[in-house]
């Protein structure tokens, strides 16, 4: 093909005409792929997805975010919309987590992060970002250098929190919660403290279990030991401040130093934004990563990301403005509704129980193993019939803690305004999926992986094998497995096998296989 003709058919390609019919095709496909997915709306997946039930709030997020297509976050001086709506965000997010500022505390003077510093922070693209980045900011705040300092953290802490230790080379220490409420012991993070400790964390609430953590007393050992405490309220941010009568675990608490709250999930807008507040500006300043001394313009960034989207934020912002706090107020009380009805009703079924005291619109449900194993009801297995009966759950698998201790294999539930409006088929769904597997063992890990596990128990292989493993052949053990990634769409993933395998295998092993299988799922 010539230049010329090349050229000619390029402007044919993006001719108005051509392009529209082009550009109508692709949507038509990615409506189809849609079709793939899981239910976004109606209350039929129950984690993942925070939906309000109101359909206005999604067309509000949606206008604002095609307002802002083109906008890069980069630079606020260029686009200072962006300016205002994050400062806008972040003092609504300050108010109702008890951190607005009073005149006497907003000093450039005063930079106790302790009790008294102004609450400042940032918009980031969600709560892993918001999570890293408090780690960061308590680690420079410090002043050690990259490969030194401790986190911290109960055993039910958020994954994002073990992201942070291994990205920014910290030694993690993990403090196990008790098996029964899901809860760390004050006591117990005081022993765990080190002087080379950076940052503690708790959480409001936990999201294994909905345990609130006794966060006044943690923050007491925090204040004796000088070390920054930062509550993760990604899950719990936006509920909790309606919830009712709860102990204090926000900024009310003098020690509390930063905390996290995402806007995605319970604020319903979409994914992802969320707000990181620091107690102090000094505090707040060591989250910034700057540079200066390279040939190109001034790098100053808040966030992890550059150049970025602000259409996540502009729709949380629009959703704040529009809501206030009297609309999340109302929205959270349809969620705790449903939520202490769906509380009962499983309370109720035969062969379950609710874990601990949950709190906040989550909860997490074991077997109950003080009936006979004829009218048990293994909660992976019921996940599964659960599934079949139209609505999407999800299994959380047996763990060890530190000490020995296990915490035992459960079902999550995250529940939304919008589940009150299927709760009748929603609770016929859980009761007669309880009927469905009572008295069934517990699922078995696929056989390859079963025989693998019996290779480890044998020690015929080690961790270290497995993990020396090349890619090629990690992937041709899951197909042995029956865990092909580009398996067909007629043979869903069996999740209840899989999360025997997790159970039964080394956590390491398990990690590679399933980064094995997801980097599968995606490689073109």
């Amino acid at each position: 093909m010539s230049s010329t003709q090349a050229e000619e058919l390029q402007g044919k390609i993006v001719e108005s005409t051509n392009l529209e019919k082009r550009a109508a095709d692709i949507l038509t496909r990615l409506r189809s792929l849609r079709e793939q997915d899981a239910p976004t709306h109606g209350g039929r997946v129950l984690s993942y997805v925070y939906d309000s039930g109101l359909a206005a709030l999604d067309e509000l997020a949606a206008d604002a975010a095609r307002l802002v297509q083109p906008v890069n976050g980069l630079d606020p001086t260029v686009f200072p919309s962006t300016a205002v709506m994050e400062r806008e965000l972040v003092a609504f997010a300050r108010e109702f987590l008890h951190g607005a500022s009073d005149p006497a505390a907003d000093t450039d003077t005063d930079t106790d992060t302790d009790t008294g510093g102004v609450v400042v922070g940032n918009v980031t693209s969600g709560g892993t970002e918001s999570c890293v980045l408090a780690v960061k900011a308590a680690r420079d705040f410090r002043g050690l250098p990259p490969g030194e300092g401790s986190l911290v953290l109960p055993t039910t802490a958020h994954a994002a929190f073990h992201k942070a230790a291994h990205l920014l080379g910290l030694e993690l220490i993990l403090v196990p919660v008790d098996p029964t409420s899901g809860r760390v012991g004050a006591q117990d993070i005081a022993t765990a403290v080190r002087k080379d400790t950076v940052l503690i964390v708790v959480s409001a609430p936990n999201y294994p279990f909905a345990a609130l953590d006794p966060i006044a007393d943690v923050a007491e050992v925090a204040r004796a030991h000088s070390i920054p405490l930062h509550v993760d309220a990604c899950i719990g941010g936006l509920a909790l401040p309606w919830w009712g009568d709860l102990p204090p675990w926000d900024f009310q608490v003098p020690g509390v130093t930063s905390m996290s709250v995402d806007f995605h999930k319970y604020g319903y807008s979409p994914k992802g934004v969320s707000v990181l507040l620091h107690r102090g500006r000094d505090l707040h300043r060591k989250q910034y990563f700057g540079l200066t001394d390279w040939p190109g313009y001034p790098v100053v960034n808040p966030t992890l990301l550059g150049s970025k989207s602000v259409a996540a934020l502009a729709g949380a912002w629009a959703i704040s403005q529009v809501l206030g706090q009297s609309g999340y107020a109302e929205l959270v009380s349809r969620a705790q509704r449903a939520t202490r009805a769906l509380i009962e009703t499983a309370q109720s079924i035969d062969g379950l129980r609710v874990v601990g005291s949950p709190v906040g619109p989550l909860f997490a449900v074991a077997t109950d193993g003080s009936v006979p194993l004829e009218r048990r009801v293994d909660p992976h297995r019921w996940v599964s019939a659960v599934g079949a009966r139209g609505f999407v759950l999800q299994g959380q698998p047996a763990s060890t803690q530190p000490d020995g201790t296990v915490l035992p294999r459960t079902t999550h539930l995250t529940v939304t305004p919008v589940t009150e409006s299927v709760l009748g088929e929603l609770t016929n769904a859980l009761v007669l999926g309880a009927d469905d597997v009572r008295g069934l063992a517990a699922a078995e890990a696929p056989p390859a992986l079963a025989e693998l596990a019996g290779a480890f128990e044998r020690g015929d292989v080690t961790v270290a094998d497995v993990l020396a493993l090349p890619s090629d052949a990690v992937a041709a053990a899951l197909r042995s497995a029956g865990l092909d990634p580009r398996g067909s769409a007629d043979s869903p993933l069996d999740m209840a096998a899989v999360l025997a395998a997790v159970e039964s295998l080394p956590r390491e092993v398990t990690k590679r296989l399933l980064v094995e299988f997801l980097a599968g799922l995606v490689e073109p």
